[in-house]
């Protein structure tokens, strides 16, 4: 990352978790910060290549799509994310806020689907070595909870969304591993709060990210 410019914030969490609000929180908390035209885009998705492919994951359609072939779609739509709209704009000074990034992989495929996290390692290192974002936001909560804000919105369920308890909670461990890894990267946000509090801690991390960022920059 030394050799890219802006700051790359990834957001995380599981299905009814709120990644939504907390998206446009950090657009909010960016505007106060004075960040020029941060861009905000998604995973999978991002591109209109990885929008396809996005369409095929969500679809639930597709519900005997095996684990491997689900996690190598991801990848490929990550690649394509990368090289098009990614790396360009952090190469070009610009903050990046992406809603799922490779930590998803290592929850969702990895926990899970249960293909473990070496697996998801192994891609990790080939479509992106050495390449991790900034600050990752991971908004925790309680599968239970999450599947029920989810099922609350009133809208189709997807392929993810279907699935059963079991699986979110080996996400939720999963993602858990990867905050313990990596304590200077994450930001555990307690989702299971009321929303206004919720909202809060992000704006508070943002600004805490916003301002160390602009230290380093003038030293």
């Amino acid at each position: 990352m030394k050799d890219l410019l802006g700051c790359f914030i990834t957001v995380e969490g599981l299905e009814g978790a709120g990644k939504t609000t907390c998206l446009e929180t950090i657009a909010e908390a960016l505007a106060e910060a004075a960040v020029p035209e941060p861009l905000f885009t998604r995973e999978p998705g991002g591109t209109p290549f990885g929008e396809a492919l996005r369409g095929v994951l969500l679809d639930p359609a597709h519900t005997g799509l095996c684990p491997e072939a689900e996690a190598l779609t991801v990848f490929a739509a990550r690649a394509q994310h990368l090289h098009e709209v990614i790396r360009p704009a952090l190469a070009a000074g610009r903050w990046v806020v992406s809603d799922r990034f490779t930590d998803a992989s290592f929850a969702y495929q990895g926990g899970g689907r249960g293909l473990g996290a070496e697996r998801v390692a192994a891609l990790e290192a080939w479509v992106h070595p050495g390449f991790a974002p900034d600050c990752t936001l991971l908004l925790d909560v309680d599968p239970k909870l999450g599947r029920e804000r989810a099922a609350g919105r009133g809208e189709g369920i997807d392929r993810f969304e279907q699935e059963q308890l079991t699986f979110f909670q080996a996400a939720r461990a999963a993602y858990h591993r990867r905050a313990e890894a990596e304590p200077g990267r994450f930001r555990i946000v307690d989702a299971n709060r009321p929303e206004g509090e919720v909202r809060e801690a992000v704006r508070a991390a943002i600004t805490r990210l916003a301002e160390e960022h602009n230290r380093s920059e003038r030293y």
